[in-house]
C-alpha cells in the first residue's frame, strides 16, 4: 500500500472519511470500538455509513458489566448487525494467567494476552482499521494522523481532531446514550482492574493505570507488528 493512497483522504474526517473508505475499501474495512466513555459519536458515524460495517469488540475477560450492558445498548440504537466479540484464546489464558492476576505482575504483557493477539487474529484479511482516537488525549496521541499506515493496512482516526466539546455537541445532537460509568466520574474506561474514576478534558486518560509508567495497552503502538513493551515480570 502506497503512501500516496494516504493523499486521496487528506481533509476528510469524521463521517466524510468513512464514508470515503468504505467506498473505496468495499468489503476490507472494519472498525474496533471498545464500547467506552467516547465511543457511541464513532459508532453513531459509522452506522450511518453502514450498518453492516463489521465492529470489533474486544472482550478481555475483564470488563465492567457496565459496558457490556452499553455495548448491548448501541448495538440495539444504532441499528448494528454486524458487532463481532472478540475473546483472548483459553489456551493462552490458562497458560500465561491462571489465577488471573497477569494484569498486577505484568500488565503490558496481559495486555498482549487479552487484547494484542485476538485483535491481530481477527483482523487478517482487512485492508482498513477504524479507531477512535482522539489528539486531545495527549501523550503518544496528542500528534496521531487522521489517516497513517501501520502494518500494513491502513490506519484511520476519523475523531483525530475532535475536541471534547465536539463530541458533547454530536452526542446531544442525535441524542447518543452516555456510557453509565460517565455519572460516576470516569472519563475513559478499559478493563476494571486498571481503571479507576478519573480524568478531565485536559487529561481524559489519567484514570488509566493510575500510578504506572504505562498509557497504552499495544493495540494501536507497535513494532513489527508486535507491541513494543510485551516481557512479562
Amino acid at each position: 500500500m502506497a503512501f500516496d493512497t494516504l493523499e486521496t483522504y487528506a481533509g476528510l474526517e469524521g463521517k466524510p472519511l468513512i464514508e470515503a473508505l468504505v467506498r473505496d475499501y468495499p468489503g476490507r474495512v472494519a472498525l474496533v470500538s471498545s464500547f467506552g466513555a467516547e465511543s457511541a459519536v464513532l459508532l453513531h458515524m459509522a452506522a450511518e455509513v453502514d450498518r453492516n460495517l463489521p465492529v470489533i469488540f474486544l472482550d478481555t475477560g475483564k470488563l465492567f458489566w457496565e459496558t457490556r450492558r452499553y455495548r448491548t445498548q448501541l448495538i440495539e440504537r444504532l441499528g448494528l448487525t454486524n458487532v463481532r466479540t472478540v475473546r483472548p484464546v483459553a489456551g493462552d489464558l490458562a497458560r500465561e494467567d491462571p489465577d488471573g492476576g497477569l494484569h498486577r505482575r505484568a500488565p503490558d504483557f496481559c495486555c498482549h494476552i487479552r487484547k494484542t493477539l485476538p485483535l491481530e487474529r481477527v483482523l487478517t484479511g482487512y485492508e482498513v482499521v477504524i479507531s477512535g482516537r482522539k489528539r486531545f488525549h495527549g501523550g503518544e496521541r496528542a500528534n496521531i494522523a487522521t489517516v497513517g499506515l501501520a502494518d500494513g493496512r491502513l490506519k484511520a482516526e476519523p475523531l483525530a481532531g475532535f475536541s471534547p466539546a465536539d463530541l458533547r455537541r454530536y452526542a446531544a445532537e442525535h441524542q447518543l446514550p452516555a456510557h453509565p460509568l460517565t455519572a460516576r466520574g470516569y472519563r475513559s474506561i478499559g478493563c476494571l482492574p486498571c481503571t479507576i474514576k478519573g480524568g478531565s478534558d485536559e487529561d481524559p486518560r489519567a484514570g488509566r493505570w493510575a500510578g504506572q509508567d504505562k498509557t497504552e495497552c499495544g493495540i494501536h503502538w507497535t513494532a513489527n507488528g508486535r507491541p513494543i513493551r510485551v516481557a512479562a515480570g
